[in-house]
């Protein structure tokens, strides 16, 4: 009674940033229902099976979708998985019963395998990939559209809203100029315009422009408000959502969005903190109504 699955641990599953303290805040107990709503390589679903809960998981990426799959299928053959937006999350969870659900988390991050192996240009340091940056190809949009198509104005715009890039408007001159020479196809010519705007020899001055154009041609915003709408509406009473975010525009939004709901907040304190991990936040809102 109470006693752990003993599950081999599959030594390829990404280990999310706050596993440890996800996990601990989700109380998870035999037969109750869990939603991993951003299932990526499937390291908080592993453990919420190991503990006998009840899983759908919701993955977007068609990719990472069937590999993870893959691997939850030898926990348990009972594991729902769904490749879904998980701004689809009420629609998706009251169709196969998860309608009084314990338990949601959403982790906002990547996963390293993820930016590695896309081939989509979602790193800055993969210099030959084709920028295309889309989560799901059933999007229209593309990071090269985008760039040699959009104007200065809604370049600027996407760079500060998304990135909070206060360089914006010299890094869209740039790529204005750059689009008149040749086409920016490739990660390493969106960096070239980055180089020319700002002199700085910091590795990281790449991050905050990469990050708006993904947010931007994902929708990654509009589908966190949904998703988390959704999350609200399948939870039962004294029931907890936790949102791992890494960046603030995301923890501001998941601030903003419990403003004056029935949750209440759980204090969680972080022991250590890695030096990759410095810019990640975990929220714990429990549903008190």
């Amino acid at each position: 009674m109470g006693q752990t699955k003993k599950i081999k641990t599959d030594k390829s599953v990404h280990r999310p940033v706050f596993l440890k303290e996800v996990i601990e805040n989700l109380k998870i107990e035999k037969g109750e229902k869990y939603i991993d709503a951003t299932l990526g390589e499937g390291g908080y679903a592993t453990e919420i099976l190991k503990r006998g809960g009840k899983l759908l998981g919701i993955e977007w990426d068609e990719k990472v979708f069937l590999r993870t799959k893959k691997k939850l299928r030898k926990i348990s053959k009972d594991a729902i998985i769904v490749n879904e937006n998980f701004a689809n999350l009420e629609r998706v969870a009251k169709e196969r019963g998860f309608n009084d659900v314990k338990g949601i988390v959403f982790d906002l991050g990547l996963s390293y395998r993820q930016l590695k192996e896309s081939k989509r240009g979602l790193s800055f340091n993969e210099d030959n990939e084709v920028l295309d940056m889309r989560l799901n190809k059933e999007l229209p949009l593309k990071a090269v559209d985008i760039l040699n198509k959009f104007s200065k104005e809604e370049l600027k715009k996407i760079f500060f809203s998304f990135g909070e890039e206060l360089e914006g408007e010299k890094i869209a001159t740039e790529i204005i100029k750059e689009r008149k020479r040749k086409k920016i196809l490739y990660v390493k010519d969106l960096k070239r315009c980055i180089d020319k705007a700002k002199r700085t020899q910091k590795k990281d001055k790449y991050a905050q422009t990469f990050q708006a154009l993904r947010i931007y041609i994902n929708h990654e915003l509009d589908n966190l408000k949904d998703g988390l709408k959704g999350g609200v509406e399948v939870l039962k009473t004294k029931g907890r959502i936790i949102v791992v975010t890494f960046h603030s525009i995301e923890d501001r939004a998941v601030k903003n969005f419990f403003k004056g709901k029935k949750f209440k907040k759980i204090e969680v304190k972080i022991k250590k903190r890695r030096r990759f991990e410095r810019s990640a936040n975990l929220r714990v809102y429990q549903k008190l109504s």
